[in-house]
């Protein structure tokens, strides 16, 4: 077995097709979309690089067979709470089940990023934003959502074999939609509905920037800071809106308001990965009619919460519940999806964890982002509470 750099047309194609050999035979896998991998490695199109840097490798074997790939990346705004030394990250891991093959991919990582004056590694990550390719799955494995890691139960192995730690757990947690609440949520929401100060809307597609600039300020109040979250700006949100909004189904985004001014949100979007489980990773001219079709077709059954958040002055106090079931009172009733699941929550926060399981669901798998130190003698921990 040798390594090989992903520095040209070939090699770039067999670190693309290689999950297609890995996920053979299992229904639950969804090829993710090609150009949505080949984005994170395209200067042009992924910020991160402003930051920082990445490498990606090849595994083979001795008839030059891929048997194995993987990324390694540093980003000088990848920052967790607590972190006291400059962690880079690698991700984009595929392998047979093979510990020696494994670890040769793992020691690359580990090389390139101390040359670049790193001090530990997490992974699997991502080389941008934490709502894509997070995280190694452990539990759970049936079709996951858009942007979600999906891997066989044996990677786990290989990167605890390696001396790989837990950092943080991510839980994910779904319900089906006809699901009765319990009772207090609608008694809380009977309290606020009753005070004129308070509304809930849903989003509109066509004041897109006035949705954009409600849910900047709450994000900044409510997220900015915690668990390495930067200030996002109205430009970047505006950006993210328009690029949801193809997809996005208005009945399915939230937000409340105190007094016209906004407190809170709720994102959901459709799972786009039940149309694109049929397209093979591709996305051409005919793919995205074919995508079109299915979309209105009405495949995507499931949709799933991105973001769920209250700014601090009112957190607490019921407004969350408030702002479930104004949605649920318009999403239950059109009865055009089955099942909801949420966006992975850290088990560094506990208070999202008890919201998302006090509304009744069920954990639907378990991620996890793992830490290796480079320097095997420093003590080992964990992310810190939020």
């Amino acid at each position: 077995m040798h390594i090989l750099p992903v520095q040209n047309r070939q090699t770039a194609r067999a670190f693309l097709l290689l999950p297609r050999k890995i996920h053979a035979g299992n229904p639950e896998w969804i090829e993710p979309l090609h150009r949505d991998i080949e984005e994170v490695f395209d200067p042009r199109r992924n910020k991160a690089f402003r930051h920082g840097e990445c490498a990606r490798w090849i595994l083979v074997d001795d008839r030059q067979n891929c048997i194995g790939r993987v990324a390694a990346f540093v980003n000088r705004k990848y920052k967790n709470k607590g972190d006291d030394i400059p962690v880079g990250g690698m991700g984009f891991f595929e392998c047979i089940n093979n510990r020696q093959a494994a670890h040769m991919l793992f020691d690359q990582c580990k090389t390139w990023l101390q040359e670049r004056g790193m001090q530990a590694m997490d992974g699997p990550i991502n080389f941008g934003e934490r709502d894509k390719w997070w995280g190694l799955l452990v539990e759970g494995f049936h079709a996951p959502p858009y942007g979600m890691n999906y891997h066989p139960p044996y990677y786990r192995d290989l990167f605890e074999s390696y001396g790989f730690e837990v950092f943080f757990n991510q839980y994910c947690y779904a319900m089906r939609v006809d699901t009765r609440l319990q009772d207090k949520f609608y008694e809380r929401h009977a309290q606020f509905a009753a005070n004129p100060d308070f509304h809930a809307e849903h989003y509109r597609k066509k004041d897109l920037e006035k949705f954009a600039r409600d849910f900047c300020k709450v994000y900044n109040e409510a997220w900015a800071g915690h668990g390495g979250l930067k200030t996002l700006e109205l430009k970047q949100v505006i950006q993210f809106f328009r690029k949801m909004n193809p997809v996005a189904d208005e009945q399915l985004v939230w937000f409340v308001y105190y007094q016209d001014e906004p407190i809170g949100c709720w994102l959901n979007i459709p799972d786009i990965n039940q149309a694109i489980r049929y397209l093979h990773g591709h996305f051409g001219w005919w793919h995205k009619l074919k995508f079109i079709w299915l979309m209105r077709k009405g495949v995507c059954k499931r949709f799933i919460g991105l973001v769920f958040g209250i700014v601090p002055a009112f957190q607490g106090k019921g407004v969350d519940s408030y702002l479930i079931i104004e949605g649920a009172n318009v999403i239950q009733p059109a009865a055009r999806y089955e099942e909801y699941e949420m966006q992975w929550i850290g088990d560094f926060n506990p208070k999202m964890i008890n919201i998302a399981e006090s509304l009744g669901t069920y954990r639907s798998r378990r991620l996890i982002t793992y830490r290796y130190l480079f320097d095997r003698s420093k003590p080992f921990q964990r992310h810190p509470m939020v």
